[in-house]
């Protein structure tokens, strides 16, 4: 089975010692990725530990198709315990960091401990390839620790500026937070090439705790794996498809969405939205000014965009920022949520966690549709001022407060595709270790009616579906391990699974598997069981007690959701 190489790089931050161990062993099994991440941060990180303290650790890893030129590559995966749900979390960024980790020789770089002082952690595989200038501490192994006082504060474009100007470093091998990591809001990013975030579930925050500004990657250790020639075809096919998303990105599917009653609205209230034409795939379009992709990507889906007239400039939005700031904010504006979205970006928060947070603010203060109001607010999370200081804690913690449901799940707040249209994705919602995020199954790609009839499933209902959720589990997690993106959905089969990984198809899935039973286990060891897989609509939707039970059964997990020592991968 093809599987990432190179030590476990381990950093303990309060006493500055480095350290190399070898986890042949954990690859071969978990491929690279999240599945690494995950297996290292079960054995490594005590099941007590509070996910601000430093007893979390921060893994970065990558996955062996980063040695390959293929497109969907382009990605890189962190692993902690999430200060916004508590549990054992991975989360991946695109952009162009991956190839720079890889470049480095290790298979995995872990931050341990908390720093007396705020450092940018400079890893390479060379301790004198970096430009000294700073006089940053060195290791002998391959680390610098450099002390920052004067970016306390900096949002990342001018922590990025000043990697670049002191050391000439390109902010595609940073992995950086902004004022709302050093604050430890909860939903808090990493973020790499500036406008790509490790998103969802706060590990800025972790960063943030461990006094951390900033790591860098780099070097001329990469990897020397043999690819299949398969790479080059899907990397073909992905430059020469016509797909919309080259176009619109994610958002191309909010008028289908609309469409159907499934998009949120006004905080959940409401399933359409009347002004979804000043925010949907066309509208994003009209401001798109160039391509945009990830490292070594010819699908180019991202989205540059550019209001001349007001002077706004970002990344962005995708569907479920155009959701969170847009529809469920009652903002009708592309360029308004663009707005939104830049600001997420500098100040380093989840640009979805912030919007459906301020969102539930502006349903208890009926203010819908503020955008100076809005754009207060996340300058207000960022640096915990005011009413940002109990925003800043998330929906699950802050609801009663305000007054509002709780829409969240294990206190991640929801994503744009609707569980209450899409069954399927209202299961995934329910049991999934990181809460409800819509990727950790991507349930919703086989229930719009955008999918070849042989891999489509009704909306409505939930017959088979916990036995398709446990394969589409499976194989995202799987293709977090290789570490391949989700979008190549339309050009990866079976068949080329096998071929690039060198393996059985089941074999794979067993990877993905053991992957999450394994983030299972941990978060069941931290007090989680069945009855923190429910969602606030549960009631209407019958039958899904009853998948619930099916999903635990075929995983071979206890009828309370907690994996038993027989079902825990070796």
């Amino acid at each position: 089975m093809l599987h990432s190489t190179g030590p476990l790089l381990s950093i303990d931050l309060g006493d500055r010692d480095v350290s190399e161990t070898d986890i042949t062993g954990i690859q071969e099994r978990y491929v690279g990725g999240r599945g690494v991440g995950t297996r290292l941060a079960h054995e490594r990180i005590p099941f007590d530990a509070d996910p601000l303290g430093p007893e979390n650790r921060a893994v970065f890893t990558t996955g062996p198709m980063q040695a390959s030129q293929m497109s969907f590559t382009g990605r890189t995966n962190c692993t902690a315990v999430s200060p916004l749900t508590d549990g054992l979390l991975s989360s991946n960024a695109g952009g162009f960091m991956s190839r720079h980790l890889a470049a480095t020789g290790y298979g995995a770089v872990e931050l341990a401990g908390e720093s007396d002082e705020l450092v940018v952690v400079h890893v390479r595989d060379d301790v004198d390839e970096l430009d000294s200038s700073a006089r940053p501490t060195k290791s002998d192994v391959g680390v610098e620790f450099e002390a920052v006082p004067e970016l306390a504060g900096a949002t990342v474009p001018e922590t990025t500026k000043y990697l670049e100007t002191e050391h000439g470093i390109s902010s595609d091998q940073t992995a950086v937070i902004g004022p709302a990591g050093e604050h430890e809001v909860r939903f808090a990013s990493i973020m790499t090439t500036e406008e790509r975030a490790f998103g969802r579930g706060g590990l800025g925050a972790v960063l943030g705790a461990k006094n951390v500004k900033g790591v860098t990657f780099g070097g001329d250790s990469a990897p020397d794996l043999s690819i299949p020639a398969t790479a080059n075809e899907i990397h073909r096919e992905a430059a020469t498809e016509d797909h919309i998303m080259k176009e619109q990105g994610t958002v191309a599917v909010m008028d289908l969405a609309n469409e159907m009653d499934g998009l949120p609205s006004y905080y959940f209230s409401e399933r359409s939205f009347e002004g979804v034409e000043g925010i949907n795939g066309d509208a994003v379009a009209s401001k798109k000014y160039k391509k945009g992709t990830c490292s070594a990507c010819a699908f180019a889906c991202k989205l540059p965009t550019r209001d001349e007239e007001r002077g706004v400039e970002t990344e962005g939005p995708e569907f479920e920022v155009a959701m969170a700031f847009g529809s469920n904010s009652g903002v009708d504006d592309i360029v308004d949520v663009m707005e939104s979205n830049r600001l997420c970006d500098e100040y380093g928060l989840d640009a979805i966690s912030a919007g459906n947070t301020i969102a539930a603010y502006l349903e208890a203060e009926e203010e819908f549709g503020n955008r100076e109001l809005i754009w207060d607010l996340v300058e207000k999370i960022a640096h915990r001022e005011g009413v940002g200081d109990r925003l800043a804690e998330g929906i699950g913690r802050v609801h009663e407060d305000l007054g509002v449901e709780n829409w969240s799940v294990k206190n991640m707040d929801f994503a744009a595709h609707e569980g209450r249209l899409l069954h399927g994705q209202a299961l995934s919602y329910a049991v999934a270790n990181r809460g409800a995020d819509h990727m950790y199954a991507t349930f919703y790609s086989v229930e719009y009616p955008l999918v070849d009839e042989d891999e489509a499933m009704a909306p409505a209902g939930f017959e088979g579906k916990a036995e398709r959720l446990v394969e589409r589990e499976d194989l995202m997690a799987l293709n977090d391990s290789g570490v391949v993106c989700k979008f190549s959905r339309d050009f990866m089969t079976p068949e080329r699974y096998e071929l690039l990984f060198d393996a059985d198809f089941g074999d794979l899935l067993a990877v993905g598997a053991r992957t999450v039973a394994l983030e299972r286990h941990f978060n069941n060891e931290r007090g989680f069981d069945r009855a923190d897989d429910r969602l606030p609509y549960e009631d209407e939707l019958p039958g899904l007690e009853d998948a619930i039970e099916s999903y635990y059964e075929i995983r071979g997990w206890n009828e309370d959701g907690t994996v038993p020592e027989s079902a825990l991968p070796a």
